[in-house]
């Protein structure tokens, strides 16, 4: 009996995982945010901007829209469309784009990109702005 509890007690013993079995993390994520307005109200803006990191170029070479959602915003001086995304990679991807389409008003569009809390790029135009820190 005295051996048949040894063996139970050694059998309740398990291993426990250790901080090293968790699966590898990738490369630190970076704050993006983006920020677009205009100097006069407009209606249904088109916002375009990268939600992701793609893979590679050829991902998103083959289909940009997977990567690049779309939304439509009331804008204005004091009415402000924001969006905060986490990428990996903010120097190859963080891009906003604002237009008014082929709308004859030029409401004077303002886009901003931060990147962990610091303003890195500001551009406007009178009917379409982009933010991008990588050349189109």
């Amino acid at each position: 009996m005295l051996t048949t509890g040894l063996v139970l007690g050694i059998g309740i013993v398990t291993p426990v995982a250790q901080a090293d079995d968790e699966p590898p993390t990738g490369p630190p994520l970076h704050s993006v945010k983006y920020t677009v307005f205009s100097e006069t109200p407009f209606r249904n803006a088109e916002i375009y901007y990268h939600a992701v990191d793609p893979p590679n170029f050829a991902e998103y070479s083959h289909d940009p829209y997977v990567f690049t959602p779309n939304a439509e915003a009331d804008l204005g001086p004091n009415q402000q469309w924001t969006m905060d995304v986490l990428l990996a990679n903010p120097d190859d991807w963080a891009m906003v784009t604002v237009t008014s389409l082929d709308s004859p008003k030029r409401p004077n569009f303002h886009c901003v990109l931060a990147v962990d809390g610091k303003v890195v790029v500001a551009n406007q135009g009178p009917v379409g702005a982009l933010c991008s820190i990588r050349n189109y």
